[in-house]
């Protein structure tokens, strides 16, 4: 075999996989179809299997090539210099782009056996280990690293899921910040500093203590826990 061969080989899978791939960011997985996949990366059908095996393969290996591609680009960006600042950037990082890339994440994230993880899944946890690790080196990690990964991997993913079931404008992207606060709390004992709660604490109070009232007629409470709602979230609508 010439050196050329193993080269086209490695040109014709990367093909297939960056067509698959496009083919899911545009209409989901059910448009990576083995005849649409075939024409758009100028092969024929049974090279897919080929290469991968059977469909599941092949999402594996878009999966994968998402999360190389993602990590390539965050390696890039220059480390915070507080590794806990560091961590809310990454945080952020992978909230937007699961928010943005809806299918490429749901395949990076999907689940899968117990004891089993997708080659995607082990790399994206691998950059999130690095992080981890660098809050444990500065001494500021109140439990341990396997805890604060499994921690963070489950909150941050649970969020995207959630915040993907709402339609885009009813998106609260507030409620990211508050788990990744909470979260972040949790493993070292920091928070983000913010100020004083004040009308919208007061605001967040007296709507849970609505139900102790019933001087108010159903159309007079339903306008009241609407104006609330807006002061508590600071929202303007």
């Amino acid at each position: 075999m010439s050196k050329a061969e193993p080269e086209e080989r490695e040109d014709v899978r990367e093909r297939i996989v960056v067509a698959a791939a496009r083919l899911i960011a545009e209409g989901g997985r059910d448009a990576a179809t083995t005849r649409a996949v075939a024409a758009a990366a100028s092969v024929q059908a049974p090279t897919i299997y080929r290469f991968f095996g059977d469909k599941q393969g092949l999402l594996d290996a878009v999966a994968e090539h998402a999360v190389a591609t993602y990590v390539a680009k965050k390696a890039k960006r220059k480390p915070h210099p507080d590794p806990v600042d560091d961590l809310r950037e990454g945080w952020d990082t992978h909230v937007a782009f699961g928010l943005t890339h809806p299918e490429l994440f749901a395949l990076m994230s999907r689940d899968v056996r117990p004891g089993e993880a997708s080659p995607a899944t082990l790399a994206g946890m691998d950059v999130l280990r690095r992080r981890i690790r660098r809050i444990a080196a500065a001494g500021r990690l109140r439990v341990t690293e396997e805890r604060a990964l499994a921690l963070l991997q489950s909150v941050c993913i649970g969020i995207v899921k959630t915040l993907l079931e709402e339609a885009e404008p009813n998106r609260d992207l507030g409620l990211s910040e508050l788990a990744r606060e909470a979260a972040i709390t949790a493993i070292c004992g920091e928070a983000i500093a913010t100020p004083s709660s004040g009308v919208r604490g007061a605001a967040i109070a007296l709507r849970a203590s609505l139900d102790d009232t019933a001087v108010l007629t159903k159309g007079e409470r339903s306008l009241l826990e609407e104006l609330l709602e807006r002061i508590a979230s600071g929202a303007e609508r």
